[in-house]
């Protein structure tokens, strides 16, 4: 039993960790849904401005960290999802560290034109660019992060002790729903406010279309939170499940 326990603990935190971590590193670019869709551009007024969904690329990944820490909430309890929460973001700072000290190596001498006929005239500064994120975006998504899977797991446990048992996707969705709210507009506006890039109109305006688009991806994946407890129910067993499901209130 403890030897199913752990392996399920190693592979919903490696894969919380995996995406976790490849969110931030791949959150740089910035795409348009509507365009990505074939779609045309939303154009939502607010403030008087027209706003479209461009996204960054970590809204691809940043719904399965999501459902997954309601998942490990569910099993593991608030202790599970903070210990990955803390760990995720000790890898994310670290590997962040690494990239920025390969930033500062100087370059070989062929690897800076090394792309001349794909159109790139110097590697070392399309590296440097591509993932040397502003220290004002790493602080917010990480504190963003942190300060929305607290406000998860708090919420996730809240409703559970309401509702019991049932209705996990109350308990799931609703928890993502606030989490995600929190989370939108503490990035932009430590990310984008604070370094003087955006006005808080702007980061208000952006924090809402952003959301709906986080809204409709929470309810569009809760049928996968059904998919994933059934699977881990018949991994552990029903009896070792029960018991994990009533330890993890605790």
């Amino acid at each position: 039993m403890e030897s199913k326990k752990s392996k399920l603990f190693i592979i919903l935190g490696g894969i919380f960790i995996a995406n976790a971590l490849l969110a931030e590193l791949i959150g740089g670019k910035i795409f348009s849904l509507e365009k990505s869709l074939g779609l045309l551009p939303a154009n939502i007024v607010l403030f008087g401005d027209q706003y479209s969904f461009n996204l960054t690329a970590g809204v691809l990944l940043w719904p399965v960290v999501f459902i997954l820490t309601d998942i490990i909430n569910e099993y593991f309890g608030k202790k599970g999802v903070r210990f990955l929460s803390y760990f995720a973001v000790g890898l994310i700072s670290y590997a962040f560290l690494m990239i920025y000290l390969a930033i500062g190596l100087k370059p070989a001498d062929f690897y800076i034109n090394s792309q001349l006929a794909s159109g790139i005239p110097n590697m070392d500064t399309a590296f440097a660019k591509v993932f040397g994120q502003g220290l004002w975006i790493i602080a917010g998504s990480i504190v963003a992060f942190l300060v929305g899977q607290i406000a998860d797991v708090t919420v996730f446990q809240c409703i559970k002790k309401k509702t019991g048992e049932g209705k996990l996707w109350l308990r799931a969705t609703g928890s993502t729903l606030v989490s995600q709210l929190i989370d939108s507009f503490i990035v932009l506006f430590i990310a984008f406010h604070l370094s003087g890039i955006m006005t808080l109109k702007m980061v208000i305006a952006i924090g809402i279309v952003n959301y709906i688009y986080k809204f409709l991806v929470a309810i569009l994946l809760t049928p996968l939170l059904y998919v994933i407890h059934n699977w881990i129910d018949n991994f552990l067993g029903k009896d070792l499940a029960q018991n994990m499901i009533a330890e993890a209130k605790n």
